[in-house]
């Protein structure tokens, strides 16, 4: 690939602080055939943006779609230079990539091209490729498509500038191709071809007319094409002064990222208002994330070689911004896991407990009829969600419920609250239960390994009930390992030894080794295995209100007003719990959001304590809270791999999972000095 370099020795490295690039797509005013006129439109829309790091402007905005065969006017086309000098001179020193649309002769042959201006200079000119010659389009009348055989360079504006469609425009770590209208639309969008040179910032200049149902489809294209080229897509069209004599403009903007769309402007039509003044859309694309994932999705760079271009790239010497901008233009979402949208969230709980139960289903069909499915049932969410799919498995599939075996069992940290729960819910479900106690059995191993309970003396003769007294009154704060292991390791024997069990820890218990070793962190299957804590609330609130609903709803809300915590320790001497595990290692949202974005965009911790700063969580943060959080997060997810290289099988819902054997590789043994 070529590089036509008009750098002056910078290095492109750090342009964009956290790797974030500010587009702006605008659709401004238009005078038809009038481009000094629209060259002043032009700088009144990227004056309303001037934190903007590329301006990207409308198909033919400097003369307007609509002159028909104006555009054989010399006169038109004089007036256009003359616009493209004007915009270029007095954009010189706004530091920003302006891209505009204007009808230029080149070889003696009209194009519709992109104007790529840049430090008052004409960056490059890429031609359309795809003219539209059918219902109302009839653009080869007036202009020659863009070939491989038209790159060469282009006296313009008292400058010489590339010429072509093989052009790259790169500014520090993004790399911009341009589609112009239809060539979006066609099978393969040049932008595709340009994607796999490098290119991850596409933008796309058109004149895209309104009729009913097209801005959905056009909304399609753009986020669907992102997606495929793992890239940012950025869309500017004509507005409502092109001329309506057949046509209306609707002046729709979009971007989009990597399949997300990441906002629109107001557009004729748009909930049936009528658009009359330029629009524009403006929004930060995260060149990290579209790095990562390019890394990661290996497929992406395995295209046929018989596709690829050879390509001219030219850089662009913008001023780099040396420090993060204080605001974000995009949305950061403080549960990454948890739609905002009720709708959405109903949505995705549906689908979620849907592959939960899919994959028991198959799971347990290849099993003994006979074999009963065992749950430890602890009124707890986890174990809740647990059931409640080990239910609808059953339903599905024909099976009893009765083959499911409900064991609660209380320790020394089981409130009576918790308890009630689990035998209302059990019994509302129609499984089987069972309830053993098992302080007696741990005592006696306690008794066997000559362990002080929370420091507790203990003998032969102390009882169930005395050494219960005796720990609810301990201090707060007062921790033993071992009396909490105990008890766990019990419950996972007494699970074992009665049939299939299933497991009910959660990804966010896996990443922060929230479990006790070949206790709670074992089973058989593990139908929560992928779901993150932040979303079990939900999902069995959604279960609450509709599955369930007739049979279970009062009880199960009820669990999900629960505390978190794994009653290990013992309650207050008021019988409340009094082990909040959110208050040993930190709020669930915080972890999930660390989760979400150091597994799935691979981000760095400055990274993440920005994105914190941006995000919209359920309550304040204060920025010590977040960063010792975080670093209770890396060093906990370290130090558990050797938890999480052993788990049980289970089904990934989402797109981030924890398993050894799937998403997740990692040395247990590995540092975390190069993370903090």
């Amino acid at each position: 690939m070529q590089s036509l370099s008009l750098t002056r020795g910078l290095d492109l490295s750090d342009a964009f602080p956290h790797g974030f690039l500010r587009i702006a797509a605008a659709a401004p005013r238009v005078s038809v055939a009038a481009p000094m006129a629209n060259a002043d439109h032009c700088l009144d829309a990227i004056a309303k943006v001037p934190d903007a790091d590329v301006v990207l402007l409308p198909e033919l905005a400097l003369s307007g779609y609509t002159c028909g065969d104006l555009f054989a006017q010399a006169s038109l086309l004089q007036a256009v230079v003359e616009a493209i000098d004007k915009l270029s001179r007095e954009t010189a020193g706004g530091g920003q990539l302006i891209v505009v649309g204007a009808p230029v002769v080149h070889r003696g042959r009209l194009y519709n091209t992109a104007v790529v201006l840049g430090s008052g200079r004409v960056l490059g000119v890429v031609p359309k490729q795809y003219l539209p010659t059918y219902r109302e389009f009839y653009e080869s009348r007036h202009f020659h498509a863009g070939d491989e055989s038209s790159s060469s360079d282009l006296p313009i504006a008292m400058q010489i500038a590339p010429f072509g469609i093989d052009l790259l425009f790169r500014w520090g770590d993004a790399v911009i191709a341009i589609d112009i209208c239809e060539d979006l639309w066609v099978p393969v969008p040049p932008s595709s071809l340009a994607s796999l040179a490098g290119a991850n910032v596409l933008l796309n200049l058109s004149a895209s007319n309104e009729t009913i149902g097209k801005a959905q489809w056009r909304q399609d294209l753009v986020v669907s094409q992102s997606g495929r080229c793992i890239a940012a897509y950025a869309y500017a069209s004509a507005g409502p002064n092109e001329s309506t004599t057949d046509l209306v403009f609707g002046g729709h903007c979009l971007i989009a990222e990597n399949g997300n769309l990441l906002g629109q402007s107001h557009r004729v039509g748009d909930g049936g208002h009528a658009i009359t003044e330029p629009t524009h859309v403006i929004a930060d694309i995260d060149l990290q994330r579209l790095a990562h994932d390019r890394r990661v999705i290996g497929s992406f760079a395995s295209h046929p070689s018989s596709l690829r271009r050879s390509y001219r790239t030219i850089d662009f010497d913008g001023p780099p911004r040396r420090e993060a901008r204080s605001t974000l233009a995009r949305r950061v979402d403080g549960a990454p896991f948890v739609p905002s949208d009720s709708a959405a969230l109903e949505h995705r709980c549906a689908e979620v407990m849907a592959i939960q139960v899919a994959g028991l289903a198959k799971r347990v069909s290849r099993l003994p009829d006979n074999l009963p499915l065992v749950i430890g049932v602890s009124g707890g969410l986890d174990s809740t969600l647990a059931l409640l799919v080990a239910c609808r498995a059953c339903d599905a599939c024909g099976w009893p419920r009765g083959r499911i075996v409900g064991l609660t069992m209380p320790g020394f940290g089981t409130t009576a609250k918790t308890r009630e729960n689990a035998i209302e819910l059990m019994k509302k479900l129609g499984i089987n239960s069972e309830s053993i106690d098992i302080r007696q059995l741990a005592l006696d191993t306690f008794l066997a390994l000559d362990h002080r309970p929370l420091g507790i003396e203990i003998d032969r003769t102390t009882d169930v009930a005395s050494l219960q007294q005796q720990l609810m009154m301990t201090p707060d704060g007062h921790a033993d390992l071992v009396f909490e292991n105990v008890q766990a390791r019990l419950r996972t024997y007494l699970l074992m030894t009665r049939g299939f069990v299933l497991g009910t820890g959660d990804m966010s218990e896996q990443a922060l080794g929230w479990c006790t070793y070949n206790a709670d962190h074992m089973s058989m299957y593990n139908v929560n295995t992928s779901i993150p804590k932040t979303l079990v609330r939900f999902l069995v609130k959604h279960a609450a209100l509709s599955f369930f609903a007739e049979q279970a709803r009062d009880v199960l809300l009820r669990i999900v007003d629960t505390p978190i915590s794994p009653e290990l320790l013992p309650p207050s001497r008021s019988g409340e719990i009094r082990q909040n595990t959110e208050d040993t290692l930190g709020a669930y949202e915080l972890h999930d959001f660390f989760l979400y974005h150091f597994i799935r965009n691979g981000f760095t911790k400055p990274k993440i304590l920005f994105l914190a700063k941006h995000a919209s969580f359920s309550r304040p943060y204060s920025a010590a809270e977040v960063l010792a959080t975080l670093d209770r997060f890396i060093d906990r997810f370290f130090a558990s791999q050797y938890k999480r290289s052993c788990v049980p099988d289970g089904p990934k819902v989402g797109s981030v999972s924890l398993s050894p054997r799937g998403d997740w590789r990692m040395p247990s043994d590995a540092e975390s000095d190069a993370f903090h």
